[in-house]
């Protein structure tokens, strides 16, 4: 990706080829494009390539010199890289301050500094772990993220070939032994590491560095491969491309990657590079060295990345809200960057890399490196420190003032929403930018539990003591009403039980999750259900999102899950407790943050509307008939977050309503908990 073919030994312009086609499955699957839903294997290309010339590039030094110039080579790496990127993290960072979400633009900024300094693939890697932040956007410097990998690996690799060298010396089929053990390594831990920590694996350096030692391997054996057959040479091109090919139709966001998945592209990667090596009339050749791929493969570097901000970026320049651009619009986008690149070639790369300054001269170039870089941590710092303000209008009444001081809650919910600001309010609570990090105790003290876990931990709230236990059950979409329920629990001496696993539905249908069976929410369940049978509660509130599939849909849907639920909320109520049905919650249009900070003063663009804001009205319907053939008591918060009309705001009183794409926030949830504690001192008092 960022090494012109002159560097290359024995110009390959089936290389440049092979580039264009890595950055177009990138970009394609960036874009939306159906059909390429596994267009990030492009990267992994670019890894087996990198490790490839890179060390064929190391490995012609140190056969002709018999050592290494570490300076020179640092030199040489600044001179590629860093000019281009430091232009796109700037001008990123301009782009976000002026059309992003004013509301994350400090998390942008860190983004940016990471960058500068190639570390910012364990930031997402350490973000991607937190599950609150997953429906978030992603970050316009997120494909930063594989550059940095790039280069933690040649912190390592440069040194570890210049030591195996110098103790290989009358041995040199050992001189691949220790990159060898490193890359089994690297790649168990992607295997293992993908199972339970699939950010981590996906961002990691550690993760990837197989990848690229894969095509270090190569490198290290392209003198043998030079004398292959063209007869196995040819097939072992045309077979490395449909390897690609097939793992960027076939694969998709479930699938779980890196891992075992991995090895297809990074296969396919490495049959290309060495049929390469023995030229062949009939290889892949044949279609990597057309001029187009071979022009589009040297402005690979540049169009990589420009797309990305772009894609996050244009559509917010243009007025469009989050998560709501077109394919047609993505690929203009896309188009839009490559030209960029072009003019970042011709004007930015080449004029400094090959610059007379810096001709022999790899100290200097070690200085601007280390200039540009510096650079851009000064312009971060100083964006950070100053973050753009957001607009807001007059004050609006204190939503949880209202509700804890309203003889009827309800009907005062009801007249908020029906008054909701279009502006931003003076005396917004909490502030837009806590909103995101605001985290209830469910989550502090784990009691969230994450995916891969099944435990059920002892999370009591409330009064510990108490006689009168009111348990909260199910996914995330259960837990953004224990602000409500602890507020209550407090105020009325309950014993609170929450008992919430990550994307775990509380009907008994088997989910699919990584393209897999998602056994341990089943798992998780069963235990769940069983320990609230020990606890005897008095009430069990139960909900759950409206989204996921079931890994084995039966040809009625709405009755497979009506059947789901209706199990789970018979045997809840076999413990002798009351059993309330809590509806998922209406939608906002897109993250209702991100759209507040953009359109501060026109709250209305973020506005949804029933019923579009129901996310599968299928699954509604199934609720409620499980709760009525089980004889649990339905409540539907729809009216507690949209008006008669059927209009949703994103804002009531001086309080956002979502924290996100889908969860309510805890401040509003804590401020409406009068609404729903009426609602269950009505099921508490019947019978």
């Amino acid at each position: 990706m960022k090494t012109r073919p002159a560097e290359s030994p024995g110009l390959r312009l089936d290389i440049q080829g092979l580039r264009a086609v890595a950055v177009s499955l990138v970009v394609l699957g960036h874009a939306g494009v159906g059909g390429f839903g596994g267009g990030y294997v492009g990267v992994d290309v670019f890894f087996v390539m990198s490790g490839f010339l890179i060390t064929s590039l190391l490995v012609r030094e140190l056969a002709t010199s018999d050592g290494l110039s570490i300076r020179r080579f640092y030199a040489r790496r600044a001179l590629r890289l860093l000019p281009a990127s430091t232009l796109v993290v700037v001008a990123t960072l301009a782009g976000s301050w002026l059309f992003l979400s004013r509301a994350r633009f400090e998390e942008y900024a860190g983004d940016a500094l990471s960058s500068a300094f190639y570390a910012v693939n364990l930031r997402l890697a350490a973000g991607g772990t937190d599950y609150l932040a997953e429906g978030s956007p992603p970050s316009p410097f997120q494909h930063f993220w594989s550059l940095a990998v790039e280069e933690q690996f040649y912190l390592l690799w440069p040194l570890l070939l210049l030591l195996s060298w110098r103790l290989a010396r009358r041995r040199r089929g050992l001189l691949a032994v220790p990159l060898a053990v490193l890359c089994l390594l690297s790649f168990g831990l992607s295997v293992a590491v993908t199972e339970y920590a699939p950010s981590w694996a996906y961002f990691g350096s550690h993760t990837r560095f197989w990848e690229l030692g894969a095509g270090a391997l190569l490198a290290l054996s392209a003198e043998r491969l030079r004398s292959m057959s063209p007869r196995l040479a040819a097939p072992m091109t045309w077979t490395g491309l449909a390897c690609i090919a097939v793992s960027a139709v076939l694969y998709g966001n479930d699938t779980p990657f890196p891992g075992y998945y991995a090895l297809l592209p990074v296969l396919g990667s490495v049959l290309v590079l060495a049929g390469g090596c023995a030229p062949s009339q009939y290889g892949a050749q044949l279609l990597l060295s057309r001029r187009p791929l071979v022009w589009l493969g040297g402005l690979s570097y540049g169009w990589y990345l420009w797309h990305w901000p772009l894609l996050l970026i244009g559509p917010a320049a243009l007025g469009r809200l989050p998560g709501t651009s077109s394919v047609r619009l993505a690929l203009l986008l896309c188009a839009v960057a490559l030209v960029l690149a072009w003019a970042t070639l011709r004007l930015v790369e080449n004029p400094v890399r090959f610059h007379t300054a810096f001709r022999g001269r790899p100290g200097r170039a070690l200085r601007l490196g280390a200039g540009l870089s510096a650079g851009v941590a000064l312009i971060a710092v100083t964006a950070y420190a100053f973050p753009p303000a957001i607009d807001s209008g007059r004050p609006a009444p204190s939503l949880r003032e209202a509700m804890a001081t309203a003889p009827d809650p309800q009907l005062r919910l009801r007249r908020l929403l029906e008054t909701s600001p279009t502006s931003l309010p003076s005396n917004l609570a909490p502030p837009l930018p806590e909103i995101k990090s605001a985290r209830s105790a469910v989550y502090r003290d784990g009691c969230h539990v994450a995916y891969d876990s099944t435990s059920t931990p002892p999370c009591e709230y409330g009064d510990p003591a108490s006689d009168k236990v009111v348990v909260l059950f199910g996914d995330s979409h259960a837990a953004q009403w224990f602000p409500a329920l602890n507020r209550l629990a407090g105020e009325r001496g309950w014993k609170l039980v929450s008992l919430t696993k990550a994307s775990c539905k509380v009907a008994e249908v088997t989910l699919r999750r990584l393209g897999g069976p998602y056994t341990a929410c089943d798992t998780w369940r069963a235990r769940a259900i069983t320990r609230i049978a020990a606890l005897r509660p008095d009430l069990v509130i139960v909900s759950s999102s409206d989204a996921g599939d079931p890994m084995y849909p039966e040809p009625d849907l709405v009755q497979q899950w009506t059947d789901g639920f209706r199990a789970t909320y018979d045997a809840l109520g076999a413990s002798g407790a009351k059993v309330v049905a809590l509806l998922d919650t209406p939608w906002p249009r897109s993250d209702a943050v991100d759209c507040a900070a953009m359109y501060s003063l026109r709250l209305d663009r973020c506005a949804s509307r029933l019923p579009e804001a129901i996310r599968d009205p299928s699954r509604r319907t199934a609720t409620t008939d499980g709760a009525r053939l089980s004889g649990a008591t339905l409540i539907d918060p729809t009216p507690w977050l949209c008006t008669s009309g059927g209009n949703c705001p994103v804002l009531v009183g001086n309080t956002v309503v979502y924290r996100d794409d889908s969860h309510v926030a805890d401040a509003y949830a804590e401020a409406i908990a009068p609404v729903l504690g009426d609602r269950l001192t009505e099921v508490l008092g019947s019978g």
